[in-house]
């Protein structure tokens, strides 16, 4: 869906000055600091979500049923509002602005991501709102008619939630594809209008060139039932954000698990599924995925549902469904009270364990590894085997679990 911008007169509110970064963020900041009567419990407020600020709550209503905020701040100082339902779950709100925050996070040395100051500011400038709705995208939820981009509760998968676990696609994970839209329209930019309201127009040119390709040789926009579709997103100029949003959909994993088909992605409408078939398939899709904006991993530090319990896999397993997204997963947290335990991936994994007892899963025998325990009490386990389980972080870990042996720490 298209994202529509608001009007000039939007009141925005004021903001809090940045922060810093650290070494996988960009000079964007969240800041948890809740007001003392904002009703809202401490376990919400701690995760950076308060009440709706008073500039915004005249037109985010609680007879709209809105009740929680959070931001991301650009580095102009300016928010990208955030703003949800009461019947969203906390670790809902979290996980949306987590992958916002990815996308706006630099990708070192990469032609367009590099420093995406210029991007993330440009969709304040274009008073980028991210709406989380209620229920599902039916037409019932009066609020789709304010002006923002709309997530609907029953498209925001969480890790470790049993929708997620299951990768069902009554509950498909559409948050990476309504995101997308928003920092595209409002941000990338898009041409073919009457402006140019975007920071990257040189990146829009290759997006609209491969779109262009992917629908003219029948790899996007698949199969006669589509044909009115494509029209309507031609007549919106929505094309190439919907284009692209179904390769970064297949490029993070979202339709591995989809059983309708074996070969094709987004419901069928995209030739691939996986990065292979993209780079085979679709080569100026797998360009626009080459070092030129998009992470190969998640960089966001992943929640795992409280509901969670057992082995949660960050190893593509083609016996759990969800592996095909959590392949690409770097950090995780594992949070509730169950024993749940972390396979690694190999992407320098950082784990921090939840309150009870938690297991880290390895590949090789314990002496292929070395295991250091730092002042801050973190312990770094080291694979001394290249190409497999890297450099891994923990924090609240009780136990190592080797091929050979368990040790515990």
């Amino acid at each position: 869906m298209k994202y529509g911008q608001f009007s000039p007169a939007m009141v925005l509110i004021s903001l809090l000055a940045l922060s810093g970064c650290n070494s996988d963020s960009s000079s964007l900041s969240v800041t948890p600091k809740p007001k003392p009567d904002s009703g809202l419990e401490e376990t919400t407020t701690v995760l950076g979500i308060e009440a709706i600020p008073q500039a915004l709550a005249a037109t985010y209503t609680s007879q709209l049923k809105f009740n929680r905020y959070t931001k991301v701040v650009a580095p102009n100082g300016k928010a990208i509002h955030i703003l949800a339902q009461d019947q969203l779950s906390d670790n809902q709100i979290v996980r949306a602005r987590s992958i916002l925050e990815h996308y706006l996070t630099p990708l070192a040395g990469s032609e367009f991501g590099s420093d995406k100051t210029a991007v993330a500011n440009k969709m304040t400038d274009n008073h980028a709102t991210l709406l989380l709705l209620n229920g599902s995208d039916d037409g019932s939820n009066p609020a789709t008619e304010l002006e923002g981009q709309p997530l609907y509760q029953n498209e925001i998968q969480v890790e470790g939630h049993p929708w997620y676990i299951e990768q069902n696609y009554e509950h498909r994970d559409a948050s990476f594809e309504e995101i997308l839209h928003m920092v595209h329209d409002t941000g990338i930019g898009v041409d073919q209008g009457q402006q140019f309201a975007g920071a990257l127009p040189a990146f829009q040119s290759e997006i609209r060139s491969a779109q262009v390709a992917a629908l003219n040789g029948a790899l996007w926009g698949i199969g006669e039932e589509n044909k009115g579709w494509i029209q309507e997103l031609t007549a919106e100029n929505s094309l190439s954000q919907e284009y692209l949003a179904a390769v970064i959909d297949s490029y993070y994993g979202l339709w591995g698990a989809w059983q309708q088909s074996q070969t094709q992605g987004m419901w069928g409408l995209y030739i691939a599924k996986t990065r292979e078939e993209i780079r085979q398939e679709d080569p100026a899709g797998w360009q626009l995925m080459s070092h030129k904006f998009f992470h190969p991993y998640l960089t966001y530090n992943a929640r795992i549902d409280e509901s969670f319990s057992g082995d949660f896999s960050l190893k593509l397993n083609h016996s759990r469904p969800y592996t095909h997204h959590s392949q690409y997963l770097k950090d995780v947290t594992l949070t509730g009270d169950k024993a749940a335990n972390v396979i690694v991936n190999g992407f320098d994994n950082h784990i921090t364990g939840n309150r009870a007892k938690n297991r880290v899963i390895f590949s090789g025998q314990s002496a292929q590894y070395t295991v250091e325990t730092r002042s801050d009490g973190s312990v770094v386990v080291s694979d001394m085997v290249d190409d497999r389980d890297g450099v891994n972080t923990l924090v609240g870990i009780e136990t190592l679990g080797f091929s050979d042996t368990d040790i515990s720490l």
